[in-house]
């Protein structure tokens, strides 16, 4: 099916109609010598330069046509089906701190660090969100965007392979790691926003306080959900440093409107994840999204040409 994505430029095709009617005309006169129309007509003979001018007007009329086409944008729907949108932007914010070291998760049989358990568990998760545009934030003593929103869910996945610990720090800044995601859901129109926020830790650095951060994604109208992630909560006081601070994170998915869980094995972590997948559906919510070719460059191309052809002629005239 054929389209324009602008197709009111084509207004623009009379402009120069209206810019000979409403510009003085040109009063210079030419040295040329005049011949009588009889004497002209006697010899059957034309104007040599009142065919090269009208032809140099044609031409001139052929690139303006052109040019006013491509800034239409005409495009064509392809035939191939397009994957399904949900209208969610979905943000995927990781803890990246020194406790992820810990070999306390199982996977496959092994014995492995939380990092390992969270890569392998949150990257099934991420392939499984088609239809949503998905992003992944990175956060310790620092935070940063691994991937920004994107429908390519498969790219985004692979980005958890260069999670390492020690590259944005070895603390734990849980507020910051969740404010620099509604900073990047605060730009999108999105009918839904959500944030999907994984911690091992208490938070120890940053700026911001999670529950301040927690208070401004329920005013943005952004669901946060959160997981903890460890066998020990800060909330037994038994002095051990490797603690996670379940009732922080439970109070922020409960003031932005998500769900908590506390996972102490990869089952109970693949089990959260699939409870969010059930909480936010990807199938259904949406038509499929039109993937068109767009044919500007073609008429953009004809126009350059014949431009182009309309100076070289002049030039050689004068």
């Amino acid at each position: 099916m054929w389209q324009f994505a602008a197709p009111l430029f084509f207004l623009l095709l009379p402009l120069p109609f209206l810019a000979a009617w409403l510009l003085p005309a040109d009063a210079k006169v030419g040295g040329a010598l005049r011949v009588p129309g009889t004497v002209a007509a006697s010899h059957g003979a034309a104007d040599p330069s009142s065919v090269a001018t009208g032809g140099r007007r044609i031409v001139a009329w052929i690139a303006w046509i052109a040019l006013v086409t491509a800034l239409a944008g005409p495009r064509v729907v392809l035939p191939a089906s397009a994957l399904p949108t949900t209208g969610r932007d979905l943000m995927v914010v990781l803890d990246l701190s020194g406790s992820m070291e810990r070999t306390d998760f199982s996977l496959d049989g092994r014995t492995v660090r939380r990092l390992d358990a969270m890569k392998a568990v949150a990257a099934s998760f991420i392939r499984g969100r088609a239809g949503d545009r998905v992003g992944l934030i990175a956060y310790a003593d620092q935070t940063y965007v691994v991937s920004p929103p994107s429908y390519d869910v498969e790219a985004v996945a692979r980005a958890l392979d260069g999670f390492a610990i020690g590259l944005v720090g070895r603390s734990t800044a849980i507020g910051d790691g969740l404010g620099l995601a509604l900073r990047r859901l605060s730009a999108t129109e999105a009918k839904s926003r959500v944030v999907l926020l994984l911690s091992d830790g208490v938070n120890n650095a940053g700026v911001s306080a999670p529950r301040d951060v927690a208070t401004l994604a329920r005013e943005m109208n952004v669901r946060v959900h959160t997981i903890a992630m460890g066998p020990r909560d800060v909330g037994q006081g038994d002095g051990n440093p490797d603690v996670v601070d379940v009732k922080t994170l439970k109070d922020i998915a409960e003031t932005a409107g998500g769900r908590s869980f506390w996972v102490k094995t990869t089952d109970d972590l693949k089990a959260a994840m699939a409870a969010i997948d059930e909480v936010e559906p990807t199938r259904g919510l949406a038509p499929p999204a039109p993937i068109w070719r767009e044919l500007w460059p073609w008429p953009a191309s004809l126009a350059f040409l014949a431009t182009a052809a309309t100076a070289l002629v002049r030039r050689r005239a004068g």
